[in-house]
């Protein structure tokens, strides 16, 4: 360490020293779901988060807690409103529980939300800072940091429309193809098989991946050639709606959202959330999901959010979570949070607890050594890969005692 970092990490030993001998601070970490979201969206990934930060940390109890499911439909506001009041209940409950007095605005929280929970979250963070009695007051419930989870802050990207199109033309494409074979079969087989003898035809598997069709039917079991092409032909017209859920999945996100579609509204949430942070000290990030090209059908990289212009303000807040195992936008979205699916998935813990660590320092007044960091840095890679039980159904149980 060179003797210009002394006095730095002479200040930041000191001010450990003095948090050390202070009760734990308490960090309450706000889960939030997003379209059609359950408890479950975020599987294990609470608990990991929990588990790495209480190992980085000095001093702090950390509490990751999911904001109970609820109706991704009606008005945003309203949603808004109900996640506000049960925030507030939440912090004067723990606070009191903590030995820290209701409402003494000791505890820090952290907002995290995937897709519209992001939204939830930035408009409640900006209705306490607007709630305020003057610009002077201090923020209560003392949010430190709103981090969003490919969250469309500036609307989907067109690509999600047209890319979930395509493909729901190519589902009907495979189901008008099995239905055409099986009474292809039908009328070459179906009358002798049964005179004959010889066993009924049956599906005895299902079809492979690569026709489309495994995805949307179910493997069906028949008697006979008939039975064996009603069925299939009945599983297409009666599934019709699911051949273009891709779509369907989109549009009913966007509906739900309309304001999405106000690009002034989306502008402004964004520089409201800049000026939050370079006035209150709330770290606000977001990441997007990002799939690498895959040639010739993609030969640029694809996102399920809009991005801001690099030399926007605000586009260093957004940071890239890539994942290469996702077949498109959709399925990286909605599996951000599972590591069978999502070969970014330690990296975006990696991430997450390395702002969330920077938020607690920074309200903590305390400036870390780069050398001190890049400590932290490595025992928190340690701590992301240990082996953890698997605790989804306790993160339920604490989300539904709240």
């Amino acid at each position: 360490m060179s003797s210009g970092d002394s006095p730095s990490e002479d200040k930041s030993s000191d001010s450990l020293a003095v948090i050390k001998r202070l009760p734990p601070d308490l960090l309450l970490i706000v889960f939030i779901h997003g379209f059609k979201g359950t408890d479950t969206t975020f599987e294990n990934f609470p608990s990991r988060l929990e588990h790495v930060l209480t190992e980085i940390i000095e001093n702090l109890k950390v509490e990751c807690i999911l904001f109970p499911a609820y109706e991704t439909k009606g008005q945003l506001n309203a949603a808004v409103e109900h996640f506000a009041d049960w925030l507030t209940t939440l912090t004067v409950q723990r606070e009191v529980a903590n030995g820290q007095g209701g409402g003494a605005g000791k505890t820090k929280i952290v907002l995290c939300g995937h897709s519209m929970g992001g939204l939830l979250a930035a408009d409640a963070l900006l209705a306490f800072v607007n709630s305020r009695p003057d610009k002077n007051a201090p923020l209560w419930p003392n949010i430190i940091a709103c981090i969003a989870f490919d969250t469309p802050y500036l609307g989907l990207h067109p690509a999600v429309f047209k890319n979930s199109a395509t493909k729901a033309v190519e589902y009907a494409g495979a189901a008008r193809t099995v239905v055409s074979d099986v009474f292809s079969l039908f009328g070459r087989k179906g009358a002798s098989s049964t005179v004959s003898g010889q066993p009924p035809l049956a599906i005895t598997a299902a079809p492979t991946a690569e026709s489309g069709w495994a995805k949307w039917a179910p493997a069906a079991y028949a008697v006979g050639g008939a039975l064996v092409a009603g069925a299939a032909a009945g599983t297409a017209y009666y599934r019709r709606d699911d051949i273009g859920s891709g779509y369907s999945w989109a549009t009913d996100h966007m509906n739900y959202v309309r304001s999405l579609w106000d690009e002034e509204a989306l502008r402004k949430r964004m520089r409201d959330l800049n000026d939050v942070q370079v006035h209150l000290g709330v770290t606000f990030r977001s990441f997007y999901t990002l799939l690498p090209p895959a040639p010739p059908s993609f030969s640029s990289p694809r996102t399920f959010a809009i991005l801001p212009q690099r030399t926007s303000p605000i586009a260093a807040h957004f940071l890239p979570a890539r994942n290469h195992q996702a077949a498109d936008e959709i399925q990286a979205h909605t599996n951000m949070f599972n590591p069978r699916s999502n070969d970014g998935y330690y990296q975006l813990g990696l991430d997450t607890a390395k702002i969330i660590r920077e938020a607690v320092m920074s309200a903590r007044g305390i400036t870390e050594s780069d050398d001190t960091e890049a400590r932290k840095d490595v025992e928190a890679a340690a701590a992301m890969e240990d082996t953890l039980p698997d605790q989804v159904g306790s993160m339920q149980t604490r989300s539904q005692q709240e």
